[in-house]
């Protein structure tokens, strides 16, 4: 959370701040990704919401935009060309 609210770059997170060190804290990051921690804890956490009846789903929105749209999804926007633009004639 330091790193995503201050912008700061892992090697210059101060260890005092958040216990270890930024390459420390990255490391563990990643190692908690590779072993699907953070879906299991979603589920989780989902899971007790709707058990305390505190999960209010009228107001919600979906995001996916970081989601890949494998071989373009089923249609595709024209890409924008990038060739230069041509030059108007002056005569």
């Amino acid at each position: 959370m330091y790193v995503l609210r201050t912008g700061v770059a892992w090697r210059d997170v101060p260890a005092e701040t958040v216990g270890c060190s930024g390459v420390t804290a990255w490391r563990r990051l990643r190692d908690r990704t590779e072993a699907g921690v953070w879906p299991r804890l979603h589920a989780a956490l989902l899971t007790e919401l709707r058990r305390a009846d505190l999960l209010d789903l009228d107001d919600c929105s979906v995001d996916g935009s970081h989601v890949r749209a494998l071989k373009g999804g089923i249609t595709s926007a024209p890409r924008p060309s990038t060739a230069p633009a041509p030059v108007p004639s002056t005569t």
